[in-house]
């Protein structure tokens, strides 16, 4: 009988024969594998991340967050990904979270700002760490928060990127020929919401076509067209109601008239149905339309409507609210719709607003002209 051939051995380098044989592994061993410095990880990389999911402490802080706070999902997400950041900055000075000073505070900003985070990254990072240190005062497990005299470091604010006003109203106007019916009627209505009731991504994708006390607990908003208004939840679950001007409810008249075509859509509740089958802006596929989609879809949009400057959806609630005040001068109507809940976060439009008086200024006051 014969004997079975020895299978082959593999090396990963390919050096030896194939296959191979067993003086041959003794004669030439395979050479080590070189490790590059961006292979070697720290030995406390993966601890920081262990610790962050048993923590009690974080644990508990971010059930607080969500649950009695009722923050918004994203918002408990960034709170987490801040105590991850936290957690592995800490870990590599050997402190626990519970003795973390100022003074290693203030290193650690000064690290990230070396690093390139902008102040105003740096400020978001240190007010989630800051409400962690708080709560912890609160519950009687530290004396002094190590976050209290902390500062990011000062950068000069950008004003908000906003379109002109007959930017904004040629791209509202825009029709593609080309593109499927259904498509553009989705996306025309789309594009009114965002311009004409500036309204944030999150809550145009929020949005369903009748109120319904399923989509009131889940948090997501509704169009009335009866009353020509937009319920929608916000920042902080704060509920706002927005009213819907004539070209928003022509556009959205006509995109409700074309969007049973896709199967499965309703316009009315039915006992059992998925919510994604009341979703106002629906994809090809059935489900509930994405921010990153919208995104993708207004970029095509805006630029197949000549426009300079690709637009983003949140670029449209810019010029919505500075529009608003050009025209109004209200500063506490525009934070009302746009659901501010602190003035100070408006009152950026007032610079956007003053911008646009000086270059009128400019080019047209007799004074205004250098020779």
């Amino acid at each position: 009988m014969d004997k079975p051939e020895p299978l082959p051995l593999r090396v990963e380098d390919g050096s030896l024969p194939w296959p191979a044989k067993p003086e041959d592994l003794l004669q030439q061993a395979p050479p080590k594998r070189k490790s590059s410095p961006a292979q070697v990880k720290p030995p406390l990389d993966s601890a920081p991340i262990e610790a962050l999911k048993t923590d009690p402490l974080v644990s508990r802080y971010l059930d607080h967050v969500r649950f009695e706070k009722r923050l918004a999902e994203r918002t408990c997400t960034l709170y987490q990904l801040d105590l991850k950041r936290l957690a592995e900055m800490a870990a590599a000075t050997q402190v626990p979270l519970l003795q973390v000073h100022s003074g290693q505070v203030r290193r650690w900003v000064a690290q990230m700002h070396s690093a390139g985070r902008s102040g105003r990254g740096i400020a978001l990072i240190l007010s989630g760490w800051r409400g962690f240190y708080t709560w912890l005062g609160r519950e009687g497990l530290i004396a002094q928060n190590p976050l209290a005299d902390v500062r990011a470091p000062r950068v000069a604010k950008p004003l908000p990127k906003a379109l002109g006003v007959d930017e904004a109203v040629q791209l509202a106007e825009h029709e593609e020929q080309g593109d499927d019916p259904w498509l553009e009627a989705r996306d025309a209505a789309m594009v009114e919401l965002l311009y004409g009731c500036g309204l944030r991504i999150a809550e145009l994708t929020g949005l369903d076509v009748l109120a319904s006390t399923e989509a009131a607990r889940a948090g997501r908003g509704w169009i009335d067209l009866a009353n020509a208004e937009v319920q929608v939840q916000g920042k902080g679950s704060k509920r706002r109601t927005v009213p819907l001007g004539r070209a928003a409810t022509e556009a959205l008249t006509h995109w409700l008239a074309v969007r049973p075509q896709l199967t499965g859509m309703l316009s009315q509740a039915v006992p059992g149905a998925s919510s994604v089958a009341l979703a106002l802006f629906p994809g090809r596929h059935g489900t509930r339309l994405k921010p990153r989609a919208v995104a993708q879809r207004l970029k095509r949009r805006s630029l197949l409507a000549g426009l300079a400057t690709p637009v983003h959806p949140h670029m449209l609630r810019h010029s919505f609210a500075s529009h608003v005040l050009q025209s109004s001068g209200d500063l506490r109507a525009v934070q009302e719709l746009l659901g501010h809940a602190n003035i100070r976060s408006t009152q950026v439009y007032t610079r956007l607003d003053f911008q646009h008086l000086a270059k009128t200024y400019d080019a047209a006051h007799p004074r205004a002209k250098r020779k």
